[in-house]
Formats: structure tokens, sequence, C-alpha cells
């Protein structure tokens, strides 16, 4: 019985941070524009969107791939919420712990030296921790269960 809880508690966790991904991955894709204007200013957002048509070519191309990889993670998540095997459950919050103090500790060291990014660096790294912290809360509870 306790097993299965440990295995919904986790499968939880995958859909969401599935469902996180694969929004934000779409968002990237189809609405980068409204998305920079959102969550940096009009004025910041011109800027991240390049000055000349080749730039904004590029960044258009780049955001839609981040995007694509993005939704892919998404899926990928879907698909690893189902896994019942706990020695894996672990290992793979585990993983995804690491990965998101990595990405906190980056906005910290590099994103917060962009000019343009500087206002946002910290609301960002107070999610990846919060994400980091879901995964922690799973370690925690299929620890205290063994």
């Amino acid at each position: 019985m306790r097993r299965r809880m440990a295995s919904s508690a986790f499968m939880v966790i995958c859909i969401l941070h599935s469902v996180i991904a694969m929004t934000c991955g779409a968002l990237m894709m189809f609405y980068m524009k409204e998305v920079y204007t959102f969550g940096h200013g009009v004025q910041a957002a011109t800027k991240l969107l390049g000055s000349t048509p080749h730039d904004q070519l590029l960044i258009k191309t780049s955001d839609s791939f981040s995007g694509l990889l993005l939704v892919a993670i998404g899926f990928l998540l879907f698909m690893v919420s189902f896994v019942k095997d706990r020695d894996f459950q672990v290992f793979f919050a585990k993983g995804c712990t690491l990965l998101h103090l990595f990405m906190a500790m980056w906005r910290v060291y590099f994103e917060r030296k962009v000019e343009d990014l500087a206002l946002d660096w910290l609301r960002q790294t107070v999610g990846d921790f919060l994400l980091a912290l879901s995964w922690v809360f799973f370690l925690v509870y299929s620890w205290r269960e063994n």
C-alpha cells in the first residue's frame, strides 16, 4: 500500500512538471513576443527580439527550437510518470533536483549579468528552487516511507 502512495506522488509531480514544461514550450514556440513583453516589459522585449530582420529570424528560430525541446521534455515527463519502480523514481527525482539547482545557479552567476534580464533573474531563480523543492518533498516522502 505504501509503495503505491509513493508512486502516486511521483506521478502527480511528474504530470505537474509535464504540464508546466509543455505550456512554457508552446508559449515559446507561438507567442514569444507576448511572453517577452509580459515578462520583461515592452522596452526589454524589443531589445530581446532583435534589431535587424536577420537577428529577429535567428532569435525566433532559436526560441522555437527551445520551445520544442520543452514540449519534448514535457512528453518525456508524462511518460516517466507511469513508471512504478521505486528505485527509478528516487534516481529520477534526484536528477531533476540537481537539474533545477544547476539552472538556478546558472541564473545567479550568468543571467543576472545580462542587462536586459537583470530584473527577472531573482523571480526565475525562486521558480527553479520551487520546482526543485517539489522533487525534494517527494524524496523526503519516499525516504520516510522506507
